[in-house]
């Protein structure tokens, strides 16, 4: 299992995204929320909010995950890829029951 940590703009995009990754058996579940941030870019400390998407998924679907997001957005987000160590059983069986590891978008 793979989890996906995403940053989006707004509630709509992760919504739209999260439907398009269920709609093509990218992802098992998503969940988003809104969070606020700060960085720094082009010199300068920014601030400002934004939405946290989080892809449950199986391994060897970033490059897919990738092509819907950005069939989506036009901007430089967050797109990291987290390993799972442990995962209950059921939760697991879930998974691989809805998500072919081998399928392609």
């Amino acid at each position: 299992m793979k989890l996906f940590y995403v940053t989006l703009n707004t509630a709509e995009e992760a919504k739209t995204i999260s439907l398009d990754l269920l709609e093509h058996r990218l992802a098992i579940c998503t969940n988003w929320f809104p969070i606020e941030c700060a960085y720094r870019w082009e010199g300068e400390i920014k601030q400002e909010s934004e939405f946290v998407m989080i892809i449950k998924t199986q391994e060897q679907k970033r490059e897919d995950i990738e092509k819907v997001i950005s069939k989506h957005i036009d901007y430089m987000n967050c797109i990291m890829e987290l390993n799972v160590h442990s995962i209950n059983e059921k939760y697991l069986n879930w998974l691989n029951a809805e998500i072919p590891i081998k399928q392609k978008c």
